[in-house]
């Protein structure tokens, strides 16, 4: 193993020498701080007012401010919402035009009237291990993220890709705007690294329009540091029970006109169960050039080497009794996914007066490595570009926003599969060239008919076409092409019901597209790829969040009226075939609360000690409707309970310690026919470190104290036994901790 996690390291030994290559280019330059306010007519001073003078947009402008243009003074007939005043601030609080910061995204998602989260690594960067995407998304209301193996994840967002046994579909995943998904909607979470980003974006469902998502799931956009941001330098590393190291360290800075960033990490694990181990070497970066006050352009790279055994699901007597065991298959066939891939990208902003326009392009190249039930050896190129331009202005009193882009994602498969014999390659057995071209069109306007409340409407138009040529005919040719171009209107109310708090509401409509995986062909009936349709939804939701210095929440709930959903029907072999359901009923509640509840305990420092409470609750209501198969049968794969909640005590010197527990109160279904259930659980732990903010910090954690046995994901079939190998199991007693320096 440790001769695999060396030749993986290659990879971002690499990256780390081309970014030594230019760094006299990065060397730390601070630049002061300059206020400039933007042209504005005069106006009646208004609640509104006040807040947005609270919250200002973060910009890329030179030292000197531009001078003012005369501003011509007209009293408005009516109050109106006034153009925010535009701060432009030295390095350490984010100047990049492109990148423009987590505030900035923050202020990006108070304009969505839905569930919108957007999570800065300050969230969990420097208190958990870090290892998976659940360690991000723990406390998102309506994610449920839970790891199978290694970097594996099984994820869903109200439901979505529930029917996807491997890989990921439903969900459209993206670093820096880049897609991490191939062009056909699949995705896999290995080339994520937890530790790279400087905040993690969710959008749930129509919320993602501008990233041109076409699922009930959304779109998830993980973000990484620039040169111009505070903190770039660091290292850290961690260690903990089954193997678990990592080493990661991430370097930056500004001079003149010229920004980089750069972040690396090697990690390494034998596993919670046997044949789990693996490796990854990941690399991420950035370099910005500043044109102008008003243009910037950013380029984009990152790489991957990941190679990573495969437990496999077992039978739920297996996973209860002894988790550590892996399906016999699994090591008899040395399963694995291994994965290389290489990821360009460029992003161009231009500022006017009161319009931004952004456009850029990307490349990936991706090689999957994948002995399963076959050896399967796939090559991915996936191309495409965007262009967004949004516009925020006062027309004849009103603040009227207007966004509208269009995305290109375009790719090609070159997939072969041979026999796999013990994990070594044997002969062909099939072989094909899958093409797949994706066009994206979308509109937004956001009209304040009131100071505080905007009416809302947008639309998304999608032309999308699916090619396959068979280079193996032996079996038949399976050779075909189909094209889809739903459209997907939506229209809500955000009501900014004082500063700190908004209520919202929307109807939208959804369109998520299948991939070349869906069919099926044994046993009957057979359904060709080419026959699949789209899946449609309509969804209606309505909510309130809020941030205050004490308290922060969401309550959301959502209804969804699905035809064609993309699901398990029909099984061969222990897989599940995806097709087309006939009805389907989607909706729950998503509930979020941080709040203090107790201050001024121990602490006598200016800053008050607080006890915080931090939560996440989803309900979840998934069925058919009328299906003649499974009539109004739940649809298996998720809880209907799922709560994530800490308690921590925080001092403000730094010190912070307390529990956290996960619960499942109730066992959820595993197949259509609803026959086979998982078990409820309930897991605690418990953390403890310092952080306050300075050069050092540090934490200890502790998962699954009581060593509790419990099924922490799902396969899912049409109709099981009791010996389906469909379960994964949890992770047992586990003890983590980091150690993180920065500077």
């Amino acid at each position: 193993m440790l001769s695999a996690f060396a030749r993986s390291g290659r990879l971002w030994l690499a990256s780390v020498s081309m970014f030594i290559s230019v760094s006299p280019l990065l060397a730390q330059s601070a630049l002061p701080s300059v206020t400039v306010d933007a042209p504005q007519r005069a106006r009646q001073v208004t609640r509104s007012a006040a807040r947005s003078a609270t919250h200002p947009i973060s910009i890329s402008a030179r030292a000197q401010p531009r001078p003012q243009r005369p501003v011509r003074a007209q009293p408005p007939a009516r109050p109106v919402v006034p153009i925010p005043a535009i701060t432009v601030t030295g390095q350490q609080q984010g100047v990049s035009l492109t990148a423009p910061g987590t505030a900035q995204a923050q202020r990006e998602a108070d304009q969505t009237p839905g569930s919108v989260a957007v999570v800065p690594s300050s969230a969990y960067r420097n208190s958990t291990p870090s290892n998976t995407i659940k360690d991000i998304l723990d406390y998102v209301p309506g994610v449920f993220a839970q790891p199978k193996w290694g970097d594996d994840t099984r994820l869903s967002i109200r439901g979505s890709s529930l029917s996807r046994n491997f890989h990921l579909r439903g969900v459209q995943l993206y670093m820096d705007g880049i897609p991490i998904n191939t062009a056909d909607g699949y995705g896999d979470f290995q080339e994520i690294d937890p530790t790279a980003y400087r905040h993690v974006d969710v959008f749930k469902g129509a919320n993602a329009l501008r990233f041109g998502a076409n699922s009930m799931g959304g779109a998830i956009n993980f973000v990484t540091a620039t040169g111009r941001d505070g903190d770039v330098n660091g290292a850290s590393v961690d260690a903990g029970s089954f193997g678990t190291k990592r080493f990661q360290f991430n370097v930056g800075g500004a001079k003149g006109n010229w920004d980089g960033y750069f972040t690396g990490s090697g990690q390494m694990q034998d596993g919670a169960r046997q044949h789990s181990d693996g490796t990854a070497a990941r690399a991420s970066g950035n370099i910005g050039y500043r044109i102008s006050p008003d243009v910037e352009t950013r380029f984009y790279f990152n790489a991957n080497s990941v190679r990573n055994r495969i437990p496999g699901s077992v039978s739920r007597a297996s996973a209860l009794t002894s988790p550590q065991t892996p399906a016999a298959n699994n090591v008899a066939l040395d399963q694995q996914r291994n994965i290389d891939t290489m990821r360009i990208g460029n992003k161009t902003t231009m500022r006017f007066d009161h319009t931004v326009l952004d456009f850029g392009f990307f490349a990936v190249d991706r090689h999957l490595m994948h002995p399963i039930f076959q050896w399967l050896d796939y090559h991915y190129l996936d191309y495409g570009g965007f262009a967004r331009i949004a516009d925020d202005r006062v027309i004849d009193g009103f603040r009227n926003r207007f966004v509208a882009g269009v995305n290109l994602i375009n790719g090609s498969i070159d997939n072969r599969q041979f026999a796999n014999i013990g994990g070594v390659k044997g002969a062909l057995l099939s072989s094909s060239v899958d093409r797949s071209r994706n066009t994206s069109v979308y509109a937004e306007n956001s009209f304040y008919m009131l100071p505080s409340v905007a009416l809302v409407a947008g639309t998304q138009f999608i032309y999308a076409t699916r090619n396959r040529k068979d280079r193996f005919l032996s079996d038949g040719d399976q050779s075909g092409s189909t094209h889809f171009n739903p459209w997907s209107p939506k229209a809500g109310l955000l009501w900014d019901v004082r500063p700190g708090w908004q209520a919202y509401a929307n109807i939208s409509r959804s369109a998520e597209l299948p991939s070349f995986g869906e069919s099926s062909s044994f046993p009957a009936p057979v359904i060709p790829w080419t026959s699949i349709r789209p899946q449609k939804a309509t969804t209606y939701e309505i909510g309130t969040r809020g941030r205050l210095p004490d308290l922060n929440w969401e309550l959301t709930a959502y209804h969804a009226n699905i035809r064609d959903e993309l699901q398990c029907l029909y099984s061969a072999f222990g897989n599940c075939n995806v097709t087309n359901a006939n009805r389907t009923m989607h909706q729950g509640v998503e509930a979020a609360l941080g709040a203090a509840i107790f201050k001024n305990l121990f602490s006598n420092l200016a800053e008050p000690d607080k006890v915080w409470l931090n939560l996440a609750y989803t309900f979840s209501d998934f069925r058919f409707h009328n299906d003649p198969l499974y009539g109004n049968n739940q649809l298996p794969g998720a809880p209907r309970h799922y709560l994530r909640a800490e308690l921590l005590y925080r001092h403000p010197a730094g010190f912070y310690a307390g529990p956290n527990m996960e619960w499942v109160p109730q066992a959820y279904f595993v197949d259509s026919a609803n026959t086979l259930k998982t078990q409820a659980y309930g897991i605690f732990g418990l953390k403890a470190g310092y952080d306050s903010g300075g050069s050092w910090s540090a934490y200890v954690e502790a998962r699954n104290l009581a060593n509790a046995k419990y099924i922490a994901s799902a396969s899912i079939i049409d109709k099981a036994n009791a010996n389906s190998p469909l379960f994964e199991p949890g992770t047992g007693r586990a003890v983590y901790a980091g150690l993180k320096y920065k500077w």
